[in-house]
């Protein structure tokens, strides 16, 4: 019997040092990709021209947005160089829907003195498809912009591991 709980003892030590480690490996992983995003942060800070180098934005886009759980629209509002001003999270909505206001769009543009505006939005669904609501949104967007003379040159939509672009597709 004393053998019995002696062994049992020896594998809950060794079941604890394997969940120690694993929560220790788990708190290095998000470290990492705390570290990753900060460095993709700042070089799409330093990106003179962001449109030069559109995949360190879907870098950026996808390390940030791929793991919600729930939809979250975020900008980049851009200076007339095209030059990051500021990245922001305007809204966050359900697992499979997120209200836009035009009005609170317009209002953090006009704040930032913004010339143009990257869009983004994820999937929670995995699936980077634009929906017929995700095209109204963005026109309705780009309108509302235009009366100010604030360009929208792209939306992008993350889902799972891929980044669909509105103007690749031609919907910009």
């Amino acid at each position: 019997m004393t053998t019995v709980i002696q062994a049992c003892e020896v594998k809950s030590v060794a079941s604890q040092k394997n969940n120690v480690s694993e929560v220790d490996i788990r708190e290095r992983e998000d470290r990492t990709i705390k570290d990753a995003k900060s460095i993709l942060f700042q070089r799409l800070m330093q990106t003179e021209l962001i449109l030069l180098n559109p995949s360190v934005s879907k870098d950026f886009l996808l390390m940030e947005l791929s793991q919600k759980e729930s939809e979250e629209f975020h900008a980049l509002f851009l200076d007339n160089q095209h030059r990051l001003i500021k990245a922001k999270k305007l809204f966050k909505g359900t697992i499979d829907q997120c209200n836009i206001y035009p009005r609170e769009v317009v209002k953090a543009a006009l704040e930032l003195n913004a010339a143009a505006i990257i869009f983004a939005h994820n999937h929670p669904s995995q699936q980077a498809e634009p929906s017929q609501s995700d095209i109204t949104v963005t026109k309705r967007l780009i309108d509302a912009l235009a009366l100010l003379d604030i360009r929208v040159l792209d939306h992008f939509i993350v889902g799972g591991t891929s980044v669909v672009s509105f103007a690749e597709l031609g919907l910009i």
